[in-house]
C-alpha cells in the first residue's frame, strides 16, 4: 500500500529508542521527512545517520518549555503533517508504594507536556485544515496493571483529553488518536520485568517468560509491528479514524472493547 506520505513532514517525540525510534524509521523508509526529538541528540545523529537528508533534530527534554518552544517554532516555519507524542513512562509501583513527589513528577512526564504541545500545535493543524496527532500511551488505559499506578492514572487522563480534542478539531481535517501498546520488545518493558522479578523472587528470564505466557499470541510484540500501525494512522488513509484508543497487545485486553 502506498501510504501517500512521501515528502510529508512529521514530528516524532522520544525518537531515540523504543516506539519513537521504530516509528521514525518507518516514516523515513516511506519517504517522509522527520523532525526527531529526544534528550540524546548524539544517539539520534548516530542511529539516523543514513537519513541525514530527511531528518532534523531537536535535542532536549519534553518536560521543559524550551524544548516545546523549539518544536512549535519549527512547525510554524515549515509545513508539517503530523506529530507523534511519545515519551518514557514513570516508575513502577503499587498505590501504597508511591508518594506525592512521585505523582508530581509523573504528571510532568506523562501528561502535562502532551497537553501543552497539543494545544500549541492543534491551531496550526486547524488553520491548514489537515493534521494527524498520535499519542502513544499503554494498554493500561483499558485494563489497569497493578504495578503501574502512576501510568494507569495519568495515561487515562491523556485519553480523556485526546477524545475531547478530537471532537473539537475533526471538522477541520485534523485527527487525534491514542495507541495503547501491550508488552513489546523495547527497553521500557524491562522496568516491568524487573518489578515482577523482584515481587515474585524469580529470575529476569523467568519473569519475562511468565509475561509472555499470559499473552494470547504467546510472545511480546515487535516495535516494527507497532510502528506500521502508527504510520498508517499518520497517513491520509486514516482520515476517518479519530478519537479512538487502539490496542496493540497480542490479545491481552479481556474486555469486549479491547
Amino acid at each position: 500500500m502506498d501510504l501517500k506520505i512521501t515528502d510529508q513532514r512529521f514530528v516524532v517525540c522520544g525518537a531515540s529508542s523504543g516506539f519513537g525510534e521504530a516509528i521514525s524509521r518507518q516514516l523515513l523508509q516511506e519517504g517522509a521527512r522527520v523532525l526527531l526529538v529526544a534528550r540524546r541528540g548524539d544517539m539520534l545523529r548516530d542511529k539516523f545517520s543514513h537519513f541525514k537528508e530527511q531528518t532534523e533534530i531537536i535535542e532536549g527534554s519534553l518536560i521543559y518549555s524550551e524544548t516545546l518552544d523549539k518544536i512549535e517554532k519549527s512547525v510554524n516555519a515549515e509545513e508539517t503533517h503530523g506529530i507523534v507524542l511519545n515519551a518514557g513512562g514513570p516508575p513502577t509501583g503499587t498505590p501504597l508504594e508511591t508518594n506525592m513527589d512521585d505523582w508530581d513528577s509523573a504528571w510532568q512526564l506523562v501528561m502535562r507536556w502532551k497537553i501543552d504541545l497539543a494545544l500549541r500545535l492543534a491551531p496550526y493543524f486547524k488553520q491548514q485544515e489537515y493534521g494527524r496527532m498520535v499519542f502513544i500511551e499503554s494498554q493500561s488505559v483499558k485494563q489497569p496493571l497493578p504495578s503501574l499506578t502512576l501510568s494507569n492514572s495519568f495515561r487515562a487522563g491523556v485519553v480523556g483529553f485526546v477524545k475531547t480534542l478530537a471532537l473539537e478539531v475533526a471538522k477541520f481535517g485534523v485527527t487525534a488518536n491514542v495507541l495503547a501498546p501491550g508488552s513489546h520488545e523495547t527497553p521500557a518493558i524491562e522496568r516491568v520485568i524487573q518489578k515482577n522479578k523482584a515481587s515474585l523472587n524469580i529470575s529476569f528470564e523467568e519473569a519475562k517468560k511468565k509475561m509472555e505466557e499470559d499473552i494470547p499470541v504467546g510472545r511480546m510484540g515487535k516495535s516494527e509491528e507497532f510502528a506500521s500501525l502508527a504510520t498508517w494512522l499518520l497517513s491520509p488513509h486514516a482520515g476517518y479514524v479519530t478519537g479512538q484508543t487502539i490496542s496493540h497487545d497480542g490479545g491481552s485486553i479481556q474486555g469486549l472493547f479491547g
